[in-house]
C-alpha cells in the first residue's frame, strides 16, 4: 500500500492523502489549502494527481480544510462514491453550496473593484453548479459499521468528537495476502466539550495518520474560556462597542452560542443582543437540530427539559445581504458572530471593514489561524491589513480564546494516542495537519511514548507500508 501526502503535510490546511491498495486509488479528504490569495487559488485549482484515477474519496468530517475542495476534484473527473457519515454529509450539502456562493460573490466584488482600475476580471475557484454537481457523489455510513470502499480496503467510522459526524477512519487492508489496519484520526476533539461525545477509542492500529494541530501547545479548561468570553464582552460593552467573532460555521458557532445562553441567562453578562451573520451558520444549526445520535447526555438532557441553546431570547440570526449590513451601522452594543473562521472569505470580511478601525470594538478570535490568512496577521499585531484589496487601519481591540478550540491539544492528542502505542502493534506513524513546529514535537512525544518509526512527512511525499 503506498500513500502520498497531497495535503496538509506541515501544515493545517488543504488536507488530502491518497492511499493506493492493489492498485485501486482512494482519497483521505480532499479539503481547500488557505494562504497567501495566488498560491492557494492555485493549489487549489490543479490538483497534484489526475482525479480520474480515483476510485473512492474517504471524508472524515465536513469542515472546508477537509471537504472544500471536492467540487474540484469532481469538476477534475473523479467519478466515484465519496463516503461520510450521514452528519458530515448533510453539513457538506449547506458548506460546499455556501462555499460556492462565497467563491462567485468575491470573485464578483473583487472583479467590479479590478475592473475600476482598468485589470481583468478574476474566476470563482468553482461554481455553485459544481458544487451541486458533487453532491450527487455522496454515500452515508454511520459509526460502527463497515464498507468494502475498493478490493481489498474495507472502511469503518468511529466518532472523533471534533464537530458534528466528525470521523476517525479505520481502513482493514487484504493486500498481497497481508493483512493490516491503517488509522487516520481525521481532526481529534476533545474531551468534556458541550454538544457532542467525547472521541471513541479505536483498537488494533498497525499504521497511524495522526493530525498534530496542537502539537506543541496547551488549551485553556473549557471553564477558562467561558470566564475569559465573559471578560471580553463586559469590558467591550463598557466602552460602547461591538465584539466581533470570526467562527467556524460548523462547531465553534455553535459553541459560543451555547455559551453565550448560559451566561446571559446565568446573569455573567448583560443582555447584549447576539447577532449570528452567517447563512451557513444559520442552516448548520437547523442540521445539528437534525443529529441528536451525536449529542453528549448534557445536550440531550437539555433538550428534553424544552431548552433550546440554539435559540434564547437575545439571539438573532441573519441570512439576508441588507440585514447583514445594518449590523454595520447599527450603534449599540452587541456581538456578531460571523465566518469564515481564519477572516478569507465571507461577511466577516465586511464587518471586519467597518469595525476594525474603532478602538471601542473589540475583534475576538475562538479558534485557529493558519499561516498567511488575515486571521493570523490580525492576530500577530499587523498595523494595517490588506480587506478586499484595500489596506485597513487595525485600531479594535484584539483578542484570543484557545479554549474553544474543537481539536484536541498536545496533552489530549497524546492520550488519545498512548492506548494505541501501548497495544504494541503499532509499526509507523506519520504526523500530519500541523504546522512543522507542532507536528515535529508531537512525532518526539510518541517517539518518547515508545512508537518506533514516527515519520513528519513532506508535501507530495509518498510512502509505502504493509510491506
Amino acid at each position: 500500500m503506498k500513500i502520498a501526502f497531497m495535503g496538509a503535510a506541515q501544515s493545517v490546511t488543504g488536507s488530502m492523502h491518497l492511499l493506493e491498495v492493489d492498485g485501486a486509488k482512494v482519497l483521505l479528504e480532499c479539503g481547500l489549502f488557505q494562504g497567501r490569495r495566488q498560491e492557494s487559488y492555485e493549489r487549489n485549482r490543479n490538483l497534484p494527481f489526475d482525479a480520474r484515477e480515483v476510485q473512492a474519496m474517504v471524508l472524515s468530517h465536513a469542515h472546508i480544510d477537509h471537504s472544500g475542495n471536492i467540487p474540484n476534484l469532481v469538476r477534475s473527473g473523479f467519478d466515484g462514491h465519496i463516503y461520510a457519515t450521514s452528519a458530515t454529509r448533510d453539513l457538506c450539502v449547506a458548506m460546499l453550496m455556501d462555499s460556492a456562493h462565497i467563491q462567485e460573490s468575491d470573485a464578483a466584488y473583487v472583479s467590479k473593484k479590478r475592473r475600476k482600475r482598468g485589470l481583468p476580471p478574476v474566476e470563482p475557484l468553482y461554481t455553485s453548479a459544481q458544487a451541486r454537481a458533487s453532491l450527487r457523489h455522496f454515500v452515508s455510513m454511520e459509526y460502527d459499521r463497515t464498507m468494502q470502499v475498493v478490493p481489498g480496503a474495507r472502511l469503518t467510522f468511529q466518532d472523533a468528537g471534533h464537530i458534528l459526524g466528525s470521523a476517525v477512519v479505520l481502513v482493514d487492508v487484504t493486500e498481497n495476502g497481508r493483512s493490516f489496519r491503517l488509522c487516520f484520526t481525521g481532526d481529534l476533539g476533545r474531551s468534556g466539550m458541550p454538544i457532542l461525545r467525547d472521541p471513541e477509542p479505536v483498537h488494533d492500529v498497525d499504521y497511524l495518520i495522526t493530525e498534530s494541530t496542537y502539537g506543541n501547545r496547551r488549551h485553556a479548561s473549557l471553564a477558562e474560556a467561558a470566564g475569559q468570553l465573559c471578560d471580553v464582552v463586559r469590558e467591550t460593552h463598557k466602552r460602547g462597542g461591538k465584539v466581533i467573532i470570526p467562527a467556524f460555521a460548523v462547531g465553534r458557532t455553535q459553541e459560543i452560542i451555547y455559551d453565550l445562553h448560559k451566561l446571559i441567562e446565568g446573569g455573567c453578562l448583560p443582555s447584549i443582543p447576539v447577532y449570528v451573520d452567517s447563512p451557513l451558520a444559520v442552516n448548520v444549526t437547523e442540521i445539528f437540530r437534525l443529529h441528536p445520535e451525536c449529542y453528549d447526555a448534557e445536550m440531550t438532557e437539555l433538550l428534553q427539559e424544552r431548552s433550546d441553546p440554539f435559540g434564547f431570547h437575545r439571539l438573532h440570526y441573519t441570512r439576508s445581504v441588507e440585514e447583514s449590513k445594518a449590523l454595520n451601522i447599527m450603534p449599540e452594543p452587541c456581538i456578531i458572530i460571523s465566518a469564515s473562521g481564519m477572516c478569507e472569505a465571507g461577511r466577516i470580511l465586511h464587518h471586519l471593514k467597518n469595525h476594525i478601525g474603532n478602538p471601542a470594538n473589540t475583534v475576538l478570535f475562538v479558534g485557529y489561524q493558519a499561516e498567511n490568512t488575515l486571521g493570523r496577521k490580525i492576530l500577530t499585531g499587523w498595523k494595517r491589513v490588506p480587506i478586499f484589496g484595500e489596506e485597513w487601519d487595525v485600531r479594535a481591540q484584539i483578542e484570543s480564546i484557545d479554549g474553544y478550540s474543537a481539536h484536541a491539544d498536545r496533552q489530549e492528542t497524546l492520550n488519545y494516542l498512548r492506548q494505541i502505542v501501548d497495544e504494541g502493534r503499532l509499526r509507523r506513524v506519520f504526523c500530519v495537519h500541523g504546522d512543522s513546529d507542532a507536528s515535529q514535537a508531537l512525532a518526539q512525544a510518541l517517539r518518547d511514548l515508545g512508537a518506533k518509526d514516527v515519520l513528519v512527512p513532506e508535501w507530495k511525499q509518498e510512502v509505502e507500508i504493509g510491506v
